[in-house]
């Protein structure tokens, strides 16, 4: 073979090259220091961790029976869960979940909702204004009874918790 022939790197080749090779390799880079960092904080495929606390059930007004039970849900997973229904032995009545939207003023309206969303790494803090349970009062409820709840979850295992029975004054505004 001749001289001429031969295939010889020049400068402008080699970095082409080394620029077209850099791409994907800073593109691993940084997705591999972002799982890093996403694993070192504990989040990385960590399922939902469903913590219950501060169940309340309101005495009703007047003559209804009708009454809601809130909780605060906390979740220090890493993943997102879904509260889907709410069973409880002290009660004959159905329970639901339900959302209220305040119309302006003092109006508001109740609506059944089938779930509600306890975020990963936060928390469902039930309130008469938001998302509550409603549930039929027993007669003989007084303030500072016990009743027992079983809260169900899309992914969780359930959780077991009480509520206190409480005056609705000493609920959160």
């Amino acid at each position: 073979m001749t001289e001429r022939n031969l295939w010889r790197p020049t400068r402008r080749r080699l970095t082409d090259t080394l620029l077209a090779a850099l791409a994907p390799v800073a593109a691993c880079s940084l997705a591999l220091g972002g799982l890093t960092t996403w694993t070192g904080a504990g989040r990385a495929g960590s399922p939902a961790r469903i913590t219950v606390s501060n169940g309340r059930v309101l005495l009703p007004y007047g003559d209804s029976t009708d009454t809601a039970a809130l909780f605060d849900i906390a979740n220090v997973g890493g993943a997102d869960d879904r509260l889907v229904n709410v069973t409880s032995t002290a009660t004959r009545g159905r329970i639901t979940l339900s959302g209220h939207r305040m119309l302006g003023g003092r109006a508001a309206y109740k609506a059944d909702v089938t779930s509600a969303t306890v975020p990963a790494g936060g928390e469902l803090s039930m309130s008469p204004r938001g998302v509550d349970v409603t549930l039929q009062a027993e007669a003989d409820w007084r303030a500072g009874d016990l009743v027992p709840f079983t809260l169900h979850f899309e992914r969780s295992a359930p959780v077991e918790t009480i509520a206190v029975v409480s005056h609705p004054s000493d609920s959160d505004p």
